[in-house]
């Protein structure tokens, strides 16, 4: 899958993206970051159609949620839990529009998520997986999930070590409400596009091994990996899921360390 290339990161442009205040502005942004995937795809020699595009919304008000949705964007991911929520609660009367969770999750919030997400692509603990089970099935409800894998070895950020990843996976059939679809990684976030890149080869190798001996009913057929500034190379090697935010609904007038309290500044970058 590896593709010989000499794509860059876009990180340069990181915080400088101009905010979408119409929903015409959000169709060229749409436009544009679909062209990118497109020409990504034409070089890997792959279906533009096997990659699904992810619109981040984090940190964005309900008024530009709703351009987004008037543009097209049929699914949004968040971070945090309870200001997805409260979207959510704002915005019932958008019947066609579904949430994806795609930010770290403590047990104490997973009733929230079993409420209203139709994606929760942040699991890394049994813990959570049992609760989040548990609440789904009071709920009557199943859930999309995807095992968070950290490969960039880095302490800021979440995620299972790889090696921990089968055993893990191993466990998760025993929850019936969740329906596991793949992996999901944050790259490094650098310039050099070669280290970027090989967050994506390991995970993309790791999903190999993995379906190989994976247990019955656990799918593991979707890599989400790769935002604004890197998903051109996350598709290069696989990707098919990209989480897209600033290149879409503008940059956000904070660091990345106000969203992540705790955080440092490069350890959870903005999608």
């Amino acid at each position: 899958m590896s593709v010989p290339s000499d794509t860059r990161t876009r990180h340069d442009k990181h915080g400088r993206y101009p905010e979408a205040t119409t929903v015409e502005h959000f169709q060229r942004n749409l436009d544009a970051v679909r062209a990118r995937i497109e020409a990504a795809c034409r070089r890997a020699g792959r279906d533009f159609a096997t990659v699904r595009l992810l619109p981040v919304s984090k940190t964005k008000p309900e008024a530009s949620l709703r351009l987004a949705h008037a543009a097209g964007c049929r699914m949004l991911g968040e971070n945090k839990v309870q200001e997805a929520y409260r979207k959510w609660e704002a915005m019932q009367d958008l019947t066609d529009l579904r949430w994806s969770v795609i930010g770290h999750l403590q047990t104490n919030k997973t009733k929230l998520v079993a409420r209203f997400a139709a994606e929760f692509q942040a699991l890394d603990s049994l813990r959570v997986a049992e609760a989040l089970d548990r609440r789904l099935q009071v709920e009557g409800r199943s859930l999309d999930v995807f095992v968070q894998v950290n490969t960039s070895g880095e302490a800021s950020k979440y995620g299972l070590a790889p090696g921990d990843v089968p055993a893990f996976v191993q466990k998760l059939p025993a929850f019936k409400a969740l329906r596991v679809r793949g992996l999901m990684t944050l790259a490094l976030f650098s310039s050099e596009a070669e280290r970027v890149r090989q967050c994506f080869v390991l995970l993309r190798s790791l999903r190999d091994r993995l379906r190989q001996s994976t247990p019955v009913g656990n799918g593991l057929d979707e890599l989400s990996m790769g935002m604004s500034g890197d998903f051109e190379i996350a598709i290069e090697e696989g990707a098919t899921v990209v989480r897209v935010g600033q290149a879409i609904f503008g940059a956000r007038p904070l660091p990345d360390s106000h969203y992540w309290p705790g955080e440092t500044s490069t350890g959870e970058p903005q999608p």
